[in-house]
């Protein structure tokens, strides 16, 4: 199985459906699973986190509220924003921390810091190695967590039984701290479906056991690595 398919995606796989927004698979059949969310922000705007082209989705999007703003929370996820933020004459919002995105985005651009404008969505900088730089966002209105890399649910994250799992080359590393005063309902990531049962639970297991379980994750994740030199 592919880790990530580049080519142009032929149908998407709705996911993550909730009262505040869903999500989307653009390759569903891809083992690297990224997956693209809109969700609603306090003032009922769309706000799209990491979006990739898939056919058929802006009729979706649209049917869901007015688009605000694409948003960029991973220096690896710059992906199609701008094609998305040209289309719905909106900006690319990139957390001012967050390098290697600029160049890449072919749009206007902004950059924020803390609460992204009205939304009610606040970012949290997570840089635990050099080169490694993304943002967790966080919507205390409904205690809805997003993770672009840090966490993931994709096969290449997962070793035994886990449900979430840190980023293999983290897990040693693993910024605990970052999760503070978070007690999510639901966990979206950046690569795979969300967790919505007993998601704090799972929050603190995945944290708990990273480190712990780096020895076995290694032995098997070997598509991890592949994952990653494939996303450089």
């Amino acid at each position: 199985m592919v880790i990530y398919d580049r080519t142009p995606s032929t149908g998407y796989r709705r996911i993550d459906e909730f009262d505040g927004g869903f999500g989307w698979l653009a390759h569903p059949d891809e083992a690297g699973m990224r997956a693209s969310h809109a969700l609603l922000g306090d003032g009922d705007d769309v706000w799209l986190f990491d979006p990739l082209e898939a056919p058929g989705i802006d009729e979706a999007i649209t049917s869901l509220g007015e688009v605000a703003g694409v948003v960029v929370c991973s220096a690896y996820h710059a992906r199609d924003a701008d094609r998305f933020a040209r289309r719905f004459d909106v900006p690319v919002l990139v957390p001012a921390w967050l390098d290697r995105v600029a160049e890449r985005i072919d749009a206007p651009l902004e950059r924020f810091e803390g609460r992204l404008a009205d939304s009610g969505v606040d970012v949290r900088e997570v840089s635990p190695v050099p080169g490694w730089s993304e943002a967790i966002a966080y919507r205390r209105s409904d205690n809805t967590l997003y993770v672009p890399d840090l966490l993931g649910t994709a096969p290449p994250y997962l070793a035994g039984d886990e449900r979430l799992a840190v980023y293999l080359l983290i897990r040693p590393v693993v910024p605990i701290g970052v999760f503070g005063g978070i007690a999510p309902e639901r966990i979206l990531v950046g690569h795979g479906t969300g967790i919505f049962t007993d998601a704090a639970i799972v929050l603190g297991e995945a944290l708990a056991t990273a480190r712990p379980g780096f020895p076995r994750a290694l032995l098997e994740g070997g598509s991890q690595l592949r994952a990653l030199i494939d996303a450089l």
